[in-house]
């Protein structure tokens, strides 16, 4: 009763507290025959709903509802309770009532409109033939000096998620909590990421009650063979879930994802024994300060992204324990991420060259554009308009050309930055915050897309690439030497 009504975007608990409180309203203009039951119906559906409700946790965007309700409900009561003691009924003539009822009807009509603004989100069902398992994994890089701290024997340390195909559970198995292991892991992410934005916890805090369609530590599936492994860097103060949904579709194509949260970069990030480290990293305003801090931090990021792949091929080949022991084949690797982990995902695959393919979804490619990279690429970016950073589209257009293989950039008309994450099933609907393609379309775009690269450049399998990019937006092709 705690799941969300896909389009409804409430609770079948919720949406029975919102009909009963309509109802109570709507009573006093009834027959009078008919206005006791459906006065007497619609308060006992409202007060269970309540105190169930009140049991599983109220969302705030349920305050109006229940403010409209509790105005409602003396003017709907008294009535009756009158005739019940004989006393002369009095109500209150039309004119009167009439604004009082509209008054609050707007106020409940307020409570689905704040739950359609900031939902709980539904995440797509994932389209592959495999089922979805996931897992954290906590890895820590002895030869490498925490440069975030300044103790001398601390080493760097990130906190990896994985998604992978599966065995199908059973019905009913619990699927796993979105934005961390626990309840409260999940709500500690949501507050920094909603400061981190300047926005109060509250207005968000539907993201931490959601769950995905994974399954914590499910068996790995028996079928497939090993799976190709792709590894994702979110954006500045992203976390490692915030792209949920596209890897969960990833997963159920025979891929296994890897989200890292990057320590000290991350909004949040909540360790195994408990600690929680915050993000120390900061715009300063000053556009060239900005950029000279950003290289640094994309070098880190990089080398993160090089360790995991480290930890993922000794796993790949047995030599630490696990449930995907023996199942990645770290000879099909491609790196990937968003904003600035876009940004990493470049510079990652410049450095090392284990990475087999590049995606980089809209991120500005800060850093050094030599050496050359050697594999293909894709670049997904928002729709172009005046507000674009003008060193953009040229600055990733030279690295492109530079690449010594096929690279593609494909701006998708109708995205903005957030489009290609988990942003459009849980902000506003604003065009210039999430785009315009909605909650379903942005989703499968990018996926989509994405998916299409992957089957081509790691599996290399036949048909025309450019053929499927294209029929999602504005496609730029750059060959081998397109440079010169």
């Amino acid at each position: 009763m705690t799941e969300i009504i896909t389009g409804l975007y409430m609770s079948p608990l919720e949406f029975l507290a919102l009909v009963g409180a309509v109802a109570l309203v709507v009573a006093r203009w009834l027959p009078a025959s008919a206005r006791p039951r459906v006065t007497i119906a619609a308060g006992a559906v409202l007060v269970l709903s309540v105190i169930v409700l009140s049991v599983v946790g109220i969302r705030w965007q349920m305050l109006p509802v229940l403010t409209g309700s509790a105005v409602a409900l003396p003017f709907a009561l008294s009535p009756l309770l009158r005739r019940r003691t004989g006393r002369p009924v009095w109500r209150a003539r039309w004119w009167l009532a009439l604004p009082g009822s509209a008054a609050c009807v707007g106020l409940i009509a307020t409570g689905p409109v704040a739950a359609w603004a900031f939902p709980v989100p539904v995440f797509p069902e994932p389209s592959g033939g495999f089922a979805v398992g996931t897992r954290v994994v906590q890895w820590t890089d002895p030869l490498r000096p925490e440069t975030f701290t300044a103790d001398p024997h601390d080493r760097r340390t990130v906190v990896v998620q994985l998604w992978y195909p599966a065995q199908k559970s059973p019905a009913g198995t619990q699927r796993a909590q979105y934005l961390g292991r626990t309840e409260d892991e999940a709500r500690t992410v949501s507050d920094a990421l909603a400061r981190a934005v300047g926005l109060p916890g509250f207005l968000v805090d539907g993201v931490s009650h959601a769950h995905t369609h994974s399954v914590v530590n499910a068996p790995v599936a028996d079928r497939g063979g090993r799976f190709p492994v792709v590894l994702f860097s979110p954006g500045s103060g992203g976390v490692r879930t915030q792209n949920t949904a596209w890897a969960e579709e990833l997963a159920s194509h025979g891929y296994v994802v890897a989200a890292l949260d990057h320590p000290y970069d991350s909004a949040a990030v909540v360790l195994a024994d408990g600690r929680t480290i915050h993000a120390k990293i900061a715009s300063t305003g000053d556009r060239d300060k900005d950029d000279e801090l950003a290289v640094g931090w994309t070098a880190v990021r990089a080398a993160d992204l090089s360790f995991v792949l480290t930890q993922l091929d000794r796993l790949g080949r047995g030599e630490s324990a696990g449930p995907l022991t023996g199942r990645l084949d770290t000879r099909r690797v491609a790196v990937t991420g968003h904003s600035m982990g876009g940004a990493a995902a470049l510079q990652a695959a410049r450095q090392d060259h284990r990475f087999d393919a590049v995606i980089d979804l809209d991120g500005y490619p800060h850093g050094p554009t030599s050496p050359s990279l050697h594999q293909p690429t894709l670049a997904l970016t928002q729709a172009i308009t005046p507000e674009t950073d003008p060193r953009y589209i040229p600055r990733l257009t030279k690295a492109l050309k530079l690449n010594t293989t096929t690279s593609y950039r494909l701006t998708i008309p109708g995205a903005a930055h957030l489009t290609f994450m988990d942003g459009p099933l849980y902000l506003p609907p604003v065009p210039s915050l999430v785009g315009s393609l909605g909650r379903t379309e942005s989703p499968h775009a990018v996926a989509a897309t994405t998916l299409a690269f992957l089957d081509a450049t790691l599996w290399h399998k036949p048909g025309d690439l450019a053929d499927v990019l294209s029929a999602y937006g504005v496609l730029s092709v750059y060959p081998p030497g397109s440079s010169r």
